[in-house]
């Protein structure tokens, strides 16, 4: 089984919704075993700079990450069709156990 975690901002959208329900509805028609997105409390990327988007008057973006669950061939299949349609973001694979 391989795990995908893909960190996107929350306030990206795709057409007219947020990327982050796109992604995990676009999962679900791939027939992905789970997927949950959480919501980052702090963060930084590319930009070094450190987002912390629940202090007072903050405008920074809270980052999202979106987590899924399957076997390797579907995973990265799904990946590899969302890569068609978006091609933002940072995705990173990994193996992991299933008890």
């Amino acid at each position: 089984m391989i795990q995908a975690q893909i960190f996107v901002d929350k306030d990206e959208l795709i057409g007219s919704e947020p990327l982050y329900i796109f992604i995990v509805k676009f999962l679900l028609k791939q027939h992905i075993m789970g997927a949950t997105a959480l919501q980052g409390r702090m963060g930084y990327g590319d930009s070094q700079h450190l987002n912390r988007p629940d202090e007072l008057f903050s405008f920074d973006e809270t980052p999202i990450i979106i987590t899924c669950i399957d076997e390797d061939a579907k995973v990265i299949a799904a990946i590899k069709e969302l890569r068609q349609v978006y091609k933002g973001g940072f995705i990173v694979t990994h193996p992991v156990d299933r008890w």
